[in-house]
């Protein structure tokens, strides 16, 4: 095993209001393990003080004597943050977070077990949807954490991480909108694992929002098949029957209305750009 356990990639544009909480949880990690991790956050066409506030609050992790570095990446896009951020990594086990994403302590820790295999893995924490005080996006994540593809598979929405056979499933991220997507259908089923220990990804503010960010969410997924067809082969197809979602409308009609909204109106209105929280 190498010096540094895993590299962790955190890409980040204009993330100064969150990316502190995130290294911050990173640093309350239970890490014991001998080889300890690093961290890498990758600033990527910011217009705030997302790289400030990165050096700021990394010292936490350097007084635990873990790797820390921020470097400043051009042109802006996500992808180019990751790869980015491969380019200078220490060890060929990845964690690609997403900077307004917060972990629970036990969470590393877990993972780096899980990656303790010489086959290929695709690991995940629990996750859990952390909403705003906002009743149309509490509703939306209410429906949303029970629709089978959040509640019974390995989404990595947010956080995913891959040891070093798994890497060698792919080369470069390639410029579409979705790497999650298309990482985690780089691995078959069984493949993918959801350690227990959570991690808390939000979702937006409002309906207007979570509409733009469905929107180009679903465009992430239907890139990822239409580029890459034989990854959908990955794909592992978790049933929706009518009855359950009966079940779910009458359990909480309110959030099944807004959830529906909000995927109808997504059909027209395409995103652009980076989204946030979904």
């Amino acid at each position: 095993m190498s010096a540094t356990d895993l590299s962790i990639i955190i890409p980040a544009s204009n993330e100064a209001a969150r990316l502190g909480a995130c290294l911050t949880a990173l640093a309350r990690s239970d890490w014991t393990r001998e080889a300890r991790p690093e961290v890498i956050v990758v600033e990527n066409g910011s217009v705030d003080a997302t790289a400030e506030v990165a050096r700021t609050s990394g010292a936490s992790l350097s007084e635990r004597g873990w790797s820390f570095a921020v470097i400043e990446s051009a042109p802006a896009g996500k992808p180019t943050a990751l790869n980015a951020g491969d380019r200078v990594a220490g060890s060929a086990r990845r964690v690609y977070l997403d900077a307004d994403v917060t972990v629970s302590p036990a969470l590393l820790s877990e993972i780096a077990e899980a990656l303790d295999t010489p086959e290929p893995r695709f690991v995940t924490g629990t996750l859990r949807i952390a909403a705003p005080d906002d009743a149309i996006s509490r509703a939306y994540a209410r429906y949303w954490a029970r629709v089978p593809f959040m509640s019974d598979a390995v989404p990595g929405c947010g956080l995913f991480a891959v040891n070093s056979a798994g890497r060698a499933r792919w080369g470069t991220f390639p410029d579409i909108i979705s790497d999650d997507t298309f990482v985690r259908l780089s691995f078959a089923p069984h493949e993918r694992i959801a350690v227990p220990a959570a991690y808390d990804w939000p979702v937006v503010r409002g309906f207007g929002a979570l509409a733009r960010v469905r929107a180009r969410q679903d465009r992430g997924v239907a890139e990822v098949a239409r580029l890459y067809p034989a990854r959908m082969d990955n794909d592992d197809h978790r049933p929706f029957p009518l009855t359950r979602k009966l079940r779910l409308a009458l359990r909480d009609p309110f959030a099944f209305a807004v959830y529906s909204a909000v995927a109808a109106s997504a059909r027209l209105r395409p995103g652009q750009g980076w989204s946030r929280g979904l």
